[in-house]
């Protein structure tokens, strides 16, 4: 298997590839990373340049071809599964449930209480609500926030909009937050780099999915 690592993780949430290839090796999946790892496109088909993409699409095609594609990125798993043509990619979400379910990682459930933002990509584009949910269950109590699943709000990063018009993402973050408060939970969990950079703040403690599950899944390092 290939561990795909995005832009963000690597550059600026190196925090979220470590969790994430901690959870792989306690698992005991053989994988490997790409030294010269290259964007995915996701931005550059969001922001409309799309011969750029193009090329870019065409250049990664060439290297990731007949891999099995881990990704840590929501972005990049609705780049890498529907702008390109015949990979065979996973979201980290999807294979985290699937190591759970076969006891590949061993987790202790506590009485913590947490709330999950489904991101665009993953949610409304990839469609893929549940298995995030499942993994969060296997660790902590799950409490939704009033806007859940097809009707979540975006956290106001993607598309460019963040770069573009960062008012507005701060704005349409602050809305996120202040639905997640409302829940009672201190810990909010995300699948998706972009939303964990926009929805930070002083008030909750903002963890994407595999970091959530380094910190408070009471992993048996020993397994």
């Amino acid at each position: 298997m290939l561990y795909f690592r995005g832009c963000t993780a690597q550059e600026k949430l190196p925090d979220i590839q470590e969790a994430t290839e901690k959870l792989l090796k306690l698992a005991d999946v053989d994988y490997h990373v790409l030294d010269d790892e290259k964007c995915c496109g996701s931005v550059l088909l969001r922001t409309g340049f799309i011969d750029e993409a193009a090329e870019q699409i065409r250049k990664n095609t060439e290297i990731l071809k007949g891999e099995t594609i881990i990704t840590s990125c929501a972005g990049c798993y609705k780049t890498l599964k529907d702008d390109y043509e015949g990979l065979d990619v996973i979201h980290i979400s999807q294979l985290l449930n699937q190591l759970i379910r076969k006891g590949k990682l061993n987790l202790s459930k506590s009485d913590l209480n947490v709330t999950y933002h489904d991101s665009c990509h993953l949610g409304r584009h990839c469609d893929e609500y549940d298995e995030p949910r499942e993994v969060i269950k296997s660790a902590a109590n799950l409490v939704e926030m009033e806007n859940i699943r097809e009707e979540s709000l975006c956290c106001g990063a993607g598309g460019g909009v963040k770069s573009a018009y960062p008012e507005i993402a701060f704005e349409m973050g602050k809305s996120r937050i202040e639905q997640a408060k409302e829940t009672g939970c201190k810990t909010l969990v995300t699948p998706c780099p972009f939303c964990k950079l926009n929805l930070e703040n002083d008030d909750l403690e903002v963890l994407d999915l595999t970091e959530f599950l380094v910190k408070y899944g009471g992993l048996d390092e020993g397994q």
